[in-house]
């Protein structure tokens, strides 16, 4: 049944954002902007600033369009997996090869990408919004322009087209193809290694297993996301990289090396949990669908 895959995918997307959100607005600030010293500074200084719902900037797009792209990635994934093993449905007891599913996570990471652009880039922007639009900002912080995702976009598209939605787009796809594919990998290795063989994975296995691949995945994807976000929010002050080579060169020339790993630390204490309940919850509702 392959619209179950797209169908689980799109539930467990949402669940999944919901739970990490607040990590993601966090991680985004810390990679896009210089005024903060670290995790607990910026959850400090966003709370005292902004209260608590500072941490849920930016989520009432991406909560529905994020089931939308956890549909394209977990549909499409499933399914050329099923295509690469020519089987109607998967089967824990006859697990497919490596290469399959790590050929088929690469190619979920391709289909999702030119949706997922113009939605994190409106996600991105409104996340770095750190003042009223009603009110002159403090010094380094950034003067909010936009009164919402549907403003935003309007925005963009009206100053920079529709190229200006999908900035940034090819970082995303360098960061997710290749990623999506060690993420699926990782997942599915530790499932069959956890479980014995021709048994089901149990609901512990598949959180810790789910947890453990988002953690992986976003360990090789933090310096690429890195980019991905300045090269989004580039065009907001001004256009500063013409691309992501460049983007990468006066990033390290600027704050050296290590500023491909900002974000790192928040982005695998984020990365275990929601890809736990996405994961569970993915094959807990796939389960149900058939």
């Amino acid at each position: 049944m392959p619209f179950a895959e797209f169908v689980a995918g799109w539930i467990s997307g949402a669940l999944g954002l919901i739970a990490g959100h607040p990590f993601d607005t966090v991680k985004v600030r810390l990679q896009t902007q210089s005024r903060y010293h670290g995790i607990m500074d910026c959850i400090v200084k966003t709370y005292k600033a902004e209260t608590v719902l500072g941490f849920f900037k930016g989520m009432s797009f991406p909560v529905s369009s994020v089931a939308i792209s956890n549909s394209l990635i977990f549909g499409s994934y499933s399914n050329a997996l099923l295509y690469l093993t020519d089987t109607k449905f998967k089967d824990w007891k006859k697990p497919p090869q490596n290469s399959d599913i790590y050929i088929a996570g690469c190619f979920s990471g391709l289909v999702q990408v030119y949706f997922t652009a113009p939605v994190d880039l409106i996600k991105v922007r409104l996340q770095n919004q750190t003042e009223s639009t009603k009110r002159k900002p403090k010094p380094g912080h950034l003067q909010a322009l936009y009164k919402g995702p549907t403003h935003c976009a309007i925005c963009v598209f009206r100053e920079e087209g529709i190229v200006g939605l999908f900035r940034g787009s090819f970082a995303l796809a360098l960061r997710d193809v290749p990623t999506m594919g060690i993420y699926f990998l990782t997942y599915e290795v530790l499932c069959k290694w956890m479980t014995k063989e021709g048994e089901v994975p149990s609901a512990w296995t598949m959180l810790f297993a789910g947890g453990c691949a988002g953690t992986v995945g976003w360990g090789f994807a933090n310096p690429m996301d890195v980019i991905k976000s300045r090269l989004q929010m580039d065009g907001m002050q001004g256009v500063q990289y013409r691309g992501v080579l460049d983007c990468i060169i006066k990033s390290i020339r600027q704050e050296g090396a290590k500023v491909l790993l900002k974000g790192l630390t928040i982005n695998s204490l984020r990365a275990f949990p929601v890809n736990a309940v996405t994961f569970l919850s993915y094959e807990m509702l796939l389960q149900a669908c058939r």
